[in-house]
Parts: structure tokens; sequence; C-alpha cells
């Protein structure tokens, strides 16, 4: 999954675009002959005390460039990142597959009904609190029984209004201090029990960059060595900046297990 940020205050400069068709349809193009499966649109910037923007220019921001893709590119998988009902509905109609709720429903009341409405998949993210506040909300008595029991909660409801495919996503660097992201990271094959995908997205995050005292334009290197530990831990999709470079991982990955 290939991530392009149509926001200029995404933590990672280089995943910034602006709203501009050639710029848009060069990055999806590149991204996909770097051998992307899925491309991940967003307009809000989720990183860690984000402005909060009207979902109007969300809209504004994602409704085009889903559009210019899905003309251009019609064979790709488009995900809308999106927390916000009306703008996954938008998103959808513009020709995008499938949504990507970095709030599990948590932050939209209307979301799930949404989803089963529009009959698409839907990926659920464990989150505490809101991209402004989730780093005030890392208190855990036990970290992955929480996380596995948020997803069991999530899951009923989300069988009840009917929704059938559906990929979890523990939320690396949402609401997690860099020890909890590296604990749960370590333990990952634990979210197997659930028999849903997993999705993994690590690329360029603070638990790497923190860590290992970069910025995260330095980040790769980290990113890929992570990438490397997701998949045998047992992801089955890796959220990323560098397509290429997550592409080769996993190429080497499945000539080691496969």
């Amino acid at each position: 999954m290939g991530v392009m940020n149509l926001t200029p205050d995404s933590f990672y400069e280089g995943s910034r675009l602006k709203l501009n068709k050639e710029e848009v349809l060069g990055r999806a193009q590149q991204m996909i002959n770097d051998g992307t499966d899925i491309l991940d649109i967003g307009g809000y910037s989720s990183r860690p005390g984000a402005a909060n923007i009207s979902i109007e220019e969300e809209i504004q921001r994602i409704e085009y460039p889903i559009h210019w893709i899905s003309e251009e590119f019609p064979e790709i998988i488009i995900s809308v990142d999106t927390f916000r009902s009306e703008v996954a509905r938008r998103g959808i109609e513009a020709g995008a597959h499938m949504v990507n709720d970095i709030s599990g429903g948590s932050l939209d009341p209307n979301m799930y009904k949404t989803i089963s409405e529009l009959s698409v998949p839907y990926i659920i993210m464990h989150m505490q609190g809101t991209p402004q506040n989730m780093q005030g909300k890392t208190d855990y008595e036990n970290i992955l029984r929480e996380i596995l029991n948020y997803f069991s909660e999530k899951l009923h409801i989300i069988r009840e209004f009917g929704i059938k495919d559906v990929i979890i996503d523990p939320g690396f660097g949402f609401a997690k201090t860099l020890e909890q992201n590296y604990f749960l990271l370590k333990n990952l094959e634990l979210f197997d029990m659930i028999n849903l995908p997993i999705l993994v997205g690590l690329s360029r995050k603070s638990m790497i960059y923190k860590l290992l005292e970069v910025e995260p334009s330095e980040a790769l290197n980290g990113t890929t060595a992570l990438n490397m530990v997701a998949l045998m831990k047992g992801a089955n999709i890796l959220r990323v900046h560098d397509v290429k470079e997550a592409n080769e991982t996993r190429k080497l990955f499945k000539q080691l297990y496969a």
C-alpha cells in the first residue's frame, strides 16, 4: 500500500502532494511502476498534534485525485484514508474501492452504516483519542490484551452492520510510546488469532527516526528493517512511502518463507 498525502503538513515531507493533476498522476505512476497493489489517498494529516480541518476541505483535497487516478489507472486499487463517513462516501463515489479509518469508527457514529451501504472493504485501526491528543493517551494496563479487546468489540458491531471484508491495523505510532510500539511489533503474531488480514504502517515513523536519532527523511533503512520483521511476524499489507524498497523486502521474504 503506497501512501499519497494530499496534505501540506504530513510528518514526512516527501509524501506530500499538491492538488495538481500532473503531480498526482506522476506519483501514482511511479508507485505502480515500483509494484504497489493499493494507493492510499488521504487529505487529513494524522500526525500527532496535526491541525484539524473541515470535512469540506478534506473532500476537496481527495476527490479530484481519486477521480484522476481511477480514470488513468483503472486496474489499481484505491483506498481513501479518512475517519469521516461523508469523506468516505465521496471518495468511493469518486472511484476509490475501500476505506482506511484510523479511528475504527470511533470518531464518526455514521461510519459503520456508511461502509455497510457502500459495501466496500474496511480497514479498522487501533487508536485512542484523536490525532490532536492521542499522544497523551498511552496508559495501558496490558496493551496487547486491550488492543485485542478493542478489535473484538469493534468487529462484533461491524458484523451487526453486515460488513464482511475487514482488515485490522494495530496502529503503530497512534496513542503508543516508542517502547510500546516495539513491544507491539515483537508480539504482532498474536493478532493472527483474529483471523483477518493485518495491515502494518511503520514507514518512517518516529519509533524509527527517534530511536536512530535521524530525521524522517533518513529513516528508510530503519523502515526496511522493521518491514521485514513485520512480514515475519504475520503482516499481510505494508503501508509505505517507499514502494520499491518495500516490494523488494516482500520478494526477499517470499523467497525465504514461501
